[in-house]
């Protein structure tokens, strides 16, 4: 998956924003003002995902290229290095799971409105 794939992929999400929060390469995906996803558009192609702190664990031990999240939390969130050991079928489910757990994190109004939109 490149990074327009990966894009157009998290953008087409009910209710997803883009931004650069940051700066001008990090660019940060979000569903009820909260972030999911983040992407570093120079460099080694990776993604940043909210993950259940279990199943990150797990992830972490089952594949190398997932490691504890750059820059966040490393107990709620993974990068992912996008690169053929990764299948793409793996990738939108993390993002999926990530969204998911965002979205299920919004008040049930914001959550609700989001997702009748």
């Amino acid at each position: 998956m490149n990074i327009e794939e990966l894009r157009d992929y998290c953008i087409s999400k009910k209710g997803v924003t883009e931004s650069f929060p940051f700066d001008e390469v990090t660019l940060v995906f979000k569903v009820g003002n909260k972030m999911f996803a983040l992407t570093n558009l120079d460099g080694e192609p990776s993604i940043n995902l909210k993950c259940d702190p279990e199943r990150a664990i797990e992830l972490r031990e089952q594949y190398s290229s997932i490691i504890p999240g750059y820059h966040m939390n490393k107990t709620h969130w993974n990068t992912v290095i996008i690169d053929s050991s990764i299948p793409i079928k793996l990738l939108t489910e993390l993002i999926d799971h990530s969204y998911k757990l965002i979205l299920d994190s919004l008040p049930k109004a914001k959550r609700e409105s989001i997702i009748n939109s």
